[in-house]
């Protein structure tokens, strides 16, 4: 066997590991660029879970100290009637409010998709900025607004909008005005990259502006639907900054038992009962877990996701 022979036998042979090393080191930057977000992620989000979980499963008594209690104050949380009032309370809120936020977001989301003036970009800045705005500034601008004595809205209107028979609807509408901007947009940019032949063939066909929106635009957006959807079923069962602001204003029609998550921070800060907190909020953990895959469950064949 010759020289070149040689070479050309052991070639494959020298040229194998060269492959592998360089996978493992695209590997080894990939794992260093999503390392910063994996060390938040345990240290503030699973590490503080853990704990909590732990909480959950122990209680505390003056007499026996803290003891391992497994599923005590789990039950106890569920068969507590003002747990099940907030739950309950939660859910009828979010089935009124999640429909007249997402009609709203999406009527606003195919208008400024609609208009081709210059002034469109202004009402997209218009619509998005009270989701700039931090939810507890938003909160307190309205509990001035919605003020018995100094509110200016209850002058004009007559009306006590922090009275037990309306303070849950007040309450919607400063959720409403803090997140429609933001699901407006989301729903504006997958207006955004629908393509425009598609409406070109529609007008052709003597389709309207309001045929257009309704049995096209809306239709092809419909994964972008139900993820703004979802993210408001996520938020509207966890219900808290904006009660626990206002809640000073009256007490008597916000108590502190008025949401669960109130409850929790109520049973944690104002009465020391942390392991009963911790069970209340992975309660309400579940809660909010079975109603999201209810709802991906129900709009599966419309979904991506």
């Amino acid at each position: 066997m010759t020289q070149v022979e040689t070479r050309s036998a052991t070639a494959p042979a020298v040229a194998g590991p060269a492959p592998r090393f360089k996978k493992g080191r695209e590997a080894a930057t990939g794992w260093l660029f999503v390392l910063p977000f994996a060390v938040l992620l345990v240290a503030f989000l699973l590490l503080p879970m853990a704990y909590a979980l732990k909480l959950s499963l122990y209680r505390s008594t003056l007499i026996e100290g803290e003891h391992f209690a497994l599923f005590e104050n789990y039950t106890q949380a569920f068969k507590d009637p003002l747990v099940r009032q907030g739950v309950v309370r939660v859910i009828l809120f979010g089935l009124v409010q999640t429909p007249v936020m997402i009609g709203i977001a999406l009527l606003a989301a195919l208008l400024i998709d609609h208009a081709t003036s210059r002034f469109s970009r202004f009402f997209r800045l218009a619509a998005f900025v009270p989701y700039a705005v931090p939810v507890v500034i938003g909160t307190l601008m309205w509990g001035f607004l919605y003020s018995k004595d100094t509110g200016p809205l209850s002058s004009l209107l007559h009306v006590d909008f922090l009275s037990s028979s309306v303070v849950l609807a007040s309450l919607g509408n400063v959720v409403t005005w803090q997140w429609a901007g933001y699901n407006m947009i989301v729903l504006y940019a997958a207006l955004q990259g629908l393509p425009r032949e598609v409406y070109e063939s529609a007008r052709i066909d003597g389709a309207g502006p309001a045929q257009i929106a309704w049995r096209i635009k809306t239709p092809m957006i419909s994964s972008a639907i139900i993820l703004a959807t979802l993210f408001t079923i996520l938020g509207t069962l966890q219900f808290f900054t904006e009660p626990l602001i206002l809640q000073p204003l009256n007490p008597g029609s916000i108590t502190q038992h008025y949401t669960p998550n109130v409850y929790a921070f109520n049973q944690a800060f104002s009465f020391q009962q942390y392991n009963y907190s911790a069970a209340i909020s992975f309660l309400l953990g579940a809660v909010v877990f079975v109603g999201s895959y209810i709802f991906l469950f129900a709009t599966r064949k419309r979904s991506a996701l």
